[in-house]
């Protein structure tokens, strides 16, 4: 069992700062201290989550199609990117017709087009492929699991079917990043190799990787689209776990900005004059509970008692205002939340009585493991978080005790089957989630997205919501597919797959002299438009 620590700040000892490399810090290079533990791979998967992929990937790689930040009011968008267009066939909903982008170049020099969109599609799919890449491939296929087959029409055109209708395709193919198969060819048809000179059409170019350590961006003037060419020479991202660290080197400006500064040194970093930003994103910070036989969250009463006996105001308040509190995955104002029956608020009595109604007492409590991280790509400050939770449910007779891990060994176990090895026997998994497109539920709550074919790693199943998700996506009409998510979310919060805890808010800290960043309502960011002054 954990002891109460507080805050990361209040009880940490002085950081100790890491070797960061000797670069001078010229007016248009920017710094910044990742949350990872280590350094995202830079061959085009990145591992480490929605952090890998913000910072090792989209400015170094174009997806098929590209998210677009340019609206800061609303969830970031789709626009197009490698692909200028695509449709679904009206004669055939599973055919998708996509248009290749011409007169593109990798940094490599070498030509983008559709052969190497096939190529990349066989490093993801085809694992009789020369280029198929085992450890990476999976990073990918769990979310956009519902391709099938794929081919070149012509130059101009790539054809994709999927194995069953789904309509919200496109949001997906924002997943595929596409690298250069000349550089491939070039380095020794390795991916290690690869990520140490790395090759994509991005608008910034990996010049410099230090395995374990940074890699250097540099901006790419030939970027094919003008309007996003990068302002900054350089950018370089570091791997910093431990968030004492990252502030102390904002503090003495070995770097210009932090990923989730602790809560509780927000205030001061405003004093001394750093900047912070704070803006919602499509982010929910649950538990993922086991429903298997084994699991005392089986039972619909104990899902709902969890939900009931947390104290999310409080965690709000603890956490400095840099998030809200979750009742669903959806936050209540989206138009995608429904009509669901519970509200869950801080109710320990309601919570005891549903255990009570489960057979469960003071002779007889739940207990429960559940898997935390020490950091990670939206995760907040998950070892003061657990320990606040963890009071709150030993007040309604629940001994929740944690296995705590790495975050990449946490990415693998929500991978998996609850029974595997890699999930280490536990009862849930604490991994912060999106909803960044209209099928995140069908990936996280039906029964065809039993891990680990997608992410319903508690195998919760519930039929008359997999028929509301799957009826959405095989649909294109738009009022229809919002009618129909919104009945399946309103089951998913009554019966409670999860522990819903916060929305996070996405706290940065950064140097006064970062300018031009207007950050969007995404797990990924646009850096092209910040300078330095």
């Amino acid at each position: 069992m954990f002891t109460r620590r507080g805050l990361i700040t209040a009880a940490a000892s002085a950081a100790t700062l890491p070797r960061l490399a000797a670069i001078a810090a010229s007016p248009q290079v920017l710094r910044i201290g990742m949350t990872a533990a280590d350094l995202p791979t830079t061959h085009g998967i990145p591992n480490n989550g929605g952090e890998g992929f913000r910072f090792l990937g989209y400015p170094a790689y174009d997806s098929i199609v590209n998210w677009d930040f340019t609206h800061t009011d609303h969830l970031a968008d789709i626009t197009p990117g490698l692909f200028t267009a695509w449709h679904a066939d009206e004669t055939n909903p599973l055919r998708w017709i996509c248009d290749v982008r011409q007169g593109v170049k990798f940094h490599d020099g070498s030509e983008f087009n559709a052969d190497a969109v096939i190529w990349n599609l066989r490093r993801i799919y085809d694992d009789k492929a020369p280029q198929y890449d085992p450890p990476a491939a999976p990073i990918v296929r769990a979310t956009v699991s519902m391709i099938d087959t794929f081919e070149k029409a012509d130059d101009k055109t790539v054809i994709i079917t999927t194995q069953y209708p789904f309509s919200f395709l496109p949001y997906l193919l924002t997943r595929i990043l596409i690298a250069s198969p000349t550089q491939w060819e070039k380095v020794g048809k390795s991916w290690a190799a690869f990520a140490k000179e790395p090759s994509g059409t991005g608008p910034f170019k990996i010049t410099k990787v230090v395995i374990g350590q940074y890699a250097e961006m540099s901006r790419n003037e030939d970027y094919w689209d003008r309007n996003r060419i990068p302002k900054l020479d350089k950018m370089i991202v570091y791997p910093m776990a431990e968030a004492t660290t990252r502030v102390a080197a904002l503090r003495s400006g070995q770097v210009d900005w932090i990923e989730v500064p602790p809560p509780d040194a927000i205030p001061s970093l405003k004093q001394a004059g750093l900047q912070i930003s704070l803006w919602p994103y499509p982010h929910t910070y649950p538990y993922t509970l086991s429903c298997l036989d084994n699991s005392p969250f089986k039972d619909v009463r104990v899902r709902q008692a969890i939900n009931y006996a947390i104290d999310r105001e409080g965690m709000c308040k603890m956490l400095n205002g840099t998030a809200r509190p979750a009742v669903g995955l959806y936050p209540p104002e989206s138009p995608h939340f429904g009509t669901p029956k519970n509200h869950y608020t801080y109710d320990p009595e309601r919570a005891k009585a549903l255990l009570k109604d489960a057979g469960y007492g003071a002779a007889n409590p739940v207990k429960a493991k559940i898997m935390i991280s020490t950091s990670g790509s939206g995760q907040m400050v998950p070892i003061p978080m657990n320990e606040f939770m963890q009071q709150n449910f030993q007040a309604v007779g629940m001994e929740i005790d944690f296995d705590v891990v790495e975050w990449g060994t946490m990415l693998v176990a929500m991978r998996s089957p609850p029974t595997s090895a890699q999930s280490h026997g536990v009862n849930g998994i604490n991994n912060s989630l999106s909803f960044t497109d209209p099928s995140s539920m069908f990936r996280y709550y039906a029964i065809d997205s039993f891990s680990p074919i997608n992410y319903n790693w508690g195998h919760w199943s519930n039929r008359a919501c997999t028929d509301l998700l799957k009826r959405a996506q095989a649909t294109f009409d738009p009022a229809e597919q919002l009618d129909l998510l919104q009945q399946a979310h309103a089951i998913v919060v009554d019966e409670a797959p999860w522990l819903f805890i916060v929305h996070d808010l996405n706290p940065r800290a950064m140097s006064k002299k970062v300018t031009g960043f207007h950050p969007a309502q995404s797990w990924y960011q646009d850096f092209t438009q910040i300078s330095m002054t």
